[in-house]
């Protein structure tokens, strides 16, 4: 991962509405939630939720699957992992007296 795109995954995560959806789809886990369920949970209303699930869709943050009529979201763990071990790599970079 490049520093472009994990500004861009921090800069996604870093509105608060953005932070609530991820949160929520990461404590569903691998099973998800759905975009009627996420509403429901966070009280958003349905224009603006969409707004913030294209955005993090659009960084490939979470991942959508249409089931019928019903879009199901799940987070993508993988790209999490990603942007968790990038800020990790950097842990007291340099300082060879105290290793993380």
């Amino acid at each position: 991962m490049n520093e472009e795109e994990l500004v861009n995954c921090l800069a996604q995560l870093g509105n608060i509405t953005r932070l609530r959806i991820f949160r929520l789809l990461v404590k569903a886990g691998k099973k998800g939630l759905s975009v009627g369920e996420i509403q429901e949970e966070l009280k958003v209303p349905g224009s603006t939720l969409s707004h913030h699930i294209n955005k993090l869709s659009s960084l490939n943050l979470l991942k959508q699957e249409r089931e019928g009529r019903v879009l199901h979201c799940t987070a993508n763990y993988e790209l999490l992992d990603t942007v968790i071990k990038e800020l990790k790599d950097q842990c007291c970079f340099g300082d060879t007296l105290n290793k993380c």
